[in-house]
């Protein structure tokens, strides 16, 4: 396994910055859990306590950690990260994460904001063709230290949350401004990439988005590359360089991931999820939910409601 690890540098600016927001996202998530905003695409997390590594399904999204240290793996490369720094996912990925350092008095804290593609695509027709610096390796997820600019506008959005009447307008605007300064900064690149007609990044999206729409489907192969009007070997190739998968592996873990929110969150029946999701057999469905989430889905699915009443 190939680790990452980011570790903030010592800047008493950045650090006040951080307090600040620290101190906001706390007032405005006084609970653990995943706390939906009134601003659009906009999430605070917060965890008291670390965590057991957890499959989970990243969309398109900007992270940034205010407080606490948190662990990502895709494939064989493990990504650590602490608080003043950004996590940026550019396409939808199945991947693994684990809350590393997180107490009552210090609870892990981050802020979440769903990437705009088309926000992105607009700014790039102002900012015009300058090209950042590439990042290594070709994943869909990438770590970068948070700049004192970016920082100032996250926290700008975060005190509109509680300026509701202001937000309506500000903060779009604000939001403009994080999506603009994270495609000018070292990173950005990648996510130009995706906003470019007829890249690969963008046809192996497109591939992405049908597996998405369609992962009910007996989808071949084939149908991928004829909708992403790539070849089947090229297909495959930036496929895996991009998402640590195949399609096929790809689609399999979007199902169970579906499956388990079918169960946790609208009470169904394991044989009724797999059924919903495309599986024929409930034993291989069984089998392979185990095999992603550590335990067969009854008892996994028990486990999870128990540790959410806690």
């Amino acid at each position: 396994m190939h680790a990452k690890l980011i570790e903030s540098p010592a800047d008493p600016n950045l650090d006040a910055q951080r307090s600040e927001l620290a101190a906001l996202v706390q007032r405005l998530a006084p609970m653990d859990g995943s706390h939906a905003t009134p601003i659009p695409g906009v999430t605070l997390i917060r965890s008291s306590t670390s965590s057991q590594p957890m499959p989970s399904l990243y969309e398109p999204s900007l992270c940034i950690v205010v407080q606490g240290r948190k662990r990502a793996m895709l494939a064989d490369e493990i990504y650590v990260y602490d608080a003043l720094n950004y996590l940026v996912v550019s396409v939808t990925l199945p991947m693994t994460s684990q809350i590393l350092d997180a107490s009552a008095e210090q609870p892990y804290l981050c802020l979440r904001v769903g990437m705009d593609t088309r926000l992105i695509g607009e700014l790039l027709l102002q900012v015009g063709p300058s090209q950042p610096g590439r990042p290594d390796g070709d994943r869909g997820l990438f770590v970068a230290r948070t700049s004192a600019a970016l920082l100032d506008a996250v926290i700008r959005l975060t005190r509109l949350l509680e300026q509701p009447r202001d937000a309506a307008v500000l903060a779009p605007l604000v939001l403009r401004e994080i999506h603009y300064l994270v495609l000018k900064g070292e990173l950005g690149q990648r996510l130009r990439e995706l906003c470019v007609v007829d890249s690969q990044a963008q046809r192996i999206a497109r591939a992405i988005g049908l597996l998405k729409t369609r992962y009910a489907e007996s989808l071949t192969i084939d149908d991928l590359a004829a909708a992403a009007h790539m070849s089947v070997s090229s297909l495959h190739h930036r496929f895996k360089a991009l998402t640590a998968l195949s399609p096929v592996q790809f689609q399999k873990q979007l199902r169970l991931h579906e499956a388990r929110r079918l169960m946790l969150t609208e009470g169904v029946e394991a044989a009724v999820a797999a059924h919903r999701v495309g599986y024929e057999s409930p034993s291989q469905f069984s089998r392979e939910y185990r095999r992603l989430f550590g335990a067969p889905p009854r008892r996994e699915i028990a486990t999870m409601r128990d540790t959410s009443a806690l």
